[in-house]
């Protein structure tokens, strides 16, 4: 074993005094240390979620894997679902232990993207608004807008936590009682963007193409169904090597993304769970905005047809 390998909890660690990727300002240690010490938060938002990971080998760009690898241990749990998009089984990792979580990082699996509901429970288990602001935009922006999302929750008498997407934008998280169904919960996530956007459609748009949002920030809703997102406390792919990080409402206005990495974030933690402090009690949805979002088209459905239209006005000939 070189002075570069180690074992730690059962799991033969590899290769851990190289980069981890281009510009992270970080090696592969340094994520392996940081799955370690934050275990214990990150483990329970894991637990139990069919996993799609982004790796990135070295040399190589980065991937999106759902399907386990051929190699993969057989202690690693799994669970085994139809993905109708691509007509096939895959087989998903569950990271519901230290050892697995380990064995993930030592995998270079820097993006932990768990399913938005878990084995055995029926439907989502929280509604996602993601705020994408504008190239360039300072990250006060995504803020106006999440407070934007906080307010129409609130109308609705609901309530979120707000988190950095580790990126340039943030999430808020609905917690949401057992049994909704998908497209109840989707639809009613299209309803509460647009119900944002009519707050301040000068800052907040919910427009999908991206020629159409003219400088404003993106408010996705379509982080349902199969969709998933980055976890809280997972690391990105991205300059610095940030990591996704809770933020108490009241103390967005004095954060940025790069103010949590995996280097720094263990330390500002401490021994806390800000995420389990800031999420509220599980909700139901009202009615009438599960009601007023199936009034509303999908967003993706709908871009594609608009696009389809404007190809079609660009090749008619002028009269």
């Amino acid at each position: 074993m070189s002075t570069s390998d180690e074992e730690r909890h059962g799991v033969r660690l590899t290769h851990l005094d190289q980069e981890l990727f281009a510009g992270a300002g970080a090696c592969k240690r340094d994520l392996v240390d940081y799955f370690d010490a934050v275990a214990e938060r990150l483990l329970p938002v894991l637990s139990d979620r069919p996993l799609s990971v982004m790796r990135v080998l070295r040399g190589q760009e980065a991937f999106m894997q759902k399907n386990l690898p051929k190699y993969t241990p057989d202690w690693v749990p799994r669970t085994s679902l139809w993905a109708e998009s691509s007509h096939r089984t895959v087989t998903y990792g569950l990271c519901n232990d230290r050892r697995t979580l380990l064995w993930f990082g030592n995998q270079r699996a820097v993006e932990l993207h768990p399913a938005l509901t878990r084995v055995g429970h029926e439907g989502p288990t929280d509604l996602i608004m993601d705020l994408d602001p504008p190239e360039g935009a300072p990250f006060g922006v995504a803020v106006a807008a999440a407070r934007l999302v906080r307010e129409a929750l609130a109308d609705a008498g609901l309530a979120g936590a707000l988190k950095t997407s580790g990126s340039k934008g943030v999430h808020v998280f609905v917690p949401l009682t057992p049994g909704q169904s998908f497209e109840d919960v989707a639809a009613a996530t299209r309803a509460l963007a647009a119900r944002a956007e009519r707050l301040d459609p000068r800052l907040a748009t919910t427009a999908f193409i991206r020629e159409d949002r003219h400088g404003k920030v993106f408010l996705d809703s379509t982080r349902a169904g199969g969709a998933t997102v980055a976890a809280v406390y997972s690391p990105r792919i991205r300059p610095g090597a940030p990591v996704s990080f809770p933020v108490p409402w009241t103390d967005a206005d004095d954060v940025a993304p790069a103010d949590f990495t995996v280097k720094t974030a263990p330390a500002l933690l401490g021994d806390a769970d800000p995420w389990v402090a800031e999420l509220p009690a599980p909700q139901r949805l009202p009615a009438d905005l599960v009601a007023e979002g199936h009034t509303i088209p999908i967003a993706r459905v709908a871009a594609m047809h608009e696009g389809k239209r404007r190809a079609r006005a660009r090749r008619k000939p002028e009269s």
